[in-house]
């Protein structure tokens, strides 16, 4: 990044987070007469605001329109830049397998991980699954998101998606888990047998990555089942909470360094170092192991109120 880049990063930092951010959100200290509403539209779950501050636009998905939390954001003038970090680790997963041929995202936002990954990962075909097609038009028009036969988007729910790859034989070298409604993750995604349907369509050595809240009522539940279903996995803070797994074994930081040049280029077009990575993956379970596991039958909204 140049230093003029490092100054906006900085500022819009300020402008856009606290130390109390949660999940896709990236809380702000700004009130809402600075922001322009650019758009609003009622969809299938929410209201969809998309709105500008300064150089950056963003989406957001609420009840009301506020300006301290926003599921996606880009830097108008330099639209290439991932505004946020948790987008970077996303990204940072091609460094566990290299030789990635084939994505399926869950959860389309504003479109910034599907663009980074056909800019990336220019051989690889991308599935991406959005329910709510007011969110795909949003982001076709007010974000620098677009489709072509490497990069297909699809009208479905996420896990009915997945049970129809699992009949047609479908797997994926990397599966992403980026949905989230107006409150958090869909409750119907957060439970083992949705897991387990996951797992199956992950190729042999295929990695996924979950995109997940930092504090959250359920972070033990949800840790006790993602550790049920997948075994081990690695945890990595970024305000969000980011889990990864790889099928066959998880990658040592020794390995991660070693494919780091392999994107060098591609990932300084995006504002990072391909090394960032490194430093920020944990081992360590921080959770309690006892929380009660997370169902079909044991909704995880009871632990939510």
């Amino acid at each position: 990044m140049t230093p003029s880049d490092i100054i906006k990063t900085l500022a819009l930092a300020l402008l856009f987070l606290s130390p109390t951010a949660q999940g896709n959100a990236q809380e702000s200290d700004q009130d809402d007469d600075v922001a322009t509403l650019l758009h609003h539209e009622r969809s299938l779950s929410s209201n969809i605001y998309v709105f500008e501050i300064g150089i950056v636009r963003c989406m957001h998905f609420n009840k009301h329109y506020r300006t301290d939390n926003s599921q996606s954001c880009f830097f108008m003038d330099r639209p290439e830049l991932l505004f946020y970090n948790y987008s970077r680790v996303v990204l940072s997963t091609l460094l566990l397998k290299p030789d990635i041929q084939n994505i399926l995202i869950v959860g389309l936002g504003g479109g910034t991980l599907p663009t980074a990954f056909s800019q990336a990962q220019t051989g690889a075909q991308i599935d991406v699954v959005e329910i709510d097609p007011a969110v795909t038009r949003v982001a076709r028009t007010y974000f620098p998101f677009g489709t072509n036969e490497q990069l297909r988007t699809h009208e479905a729910d996420g896990r009915v998606f997945v049970k129809r790859a699992i009949k047609r034989g479908e797997t994926y070298d990397l599966v992403v888990l980026d949905a989230f409604n107006s409150e958090y993750i869909p409750e119907h995604m957060l439970t083992r047998e949705y897991l387990e349907e996951v797992k199956s369509v992950i190729s042999p050595g295929g990695v996924l990555v979950a995109n997940t809240f930092s504090h959250s009522a359920l972070y033990d539940s949800e840790s006790v089942t993602y550790k049920t279903v997948f075994g081990d996995f690695i945890n990595v803070r970024v305000g969000n909470r980011l889990i990864l797994w790889r099928d066959g074994g998880l990658p040592t930081r020794d390995e991660v360094l070693e494919n780091a040049p392999l994107f060098k280029a591609a990932f300084k077009r995006f504002g990072f170092r391909a090394s960032w990575l490194v430093d920020r993956l944990s081992w360590e379970e921080d959770w309690k192991t006892d929380a009660p596991l997370l169902t079909d039958q044991y909704s995880p909204s009871n632990l939510l109120h």
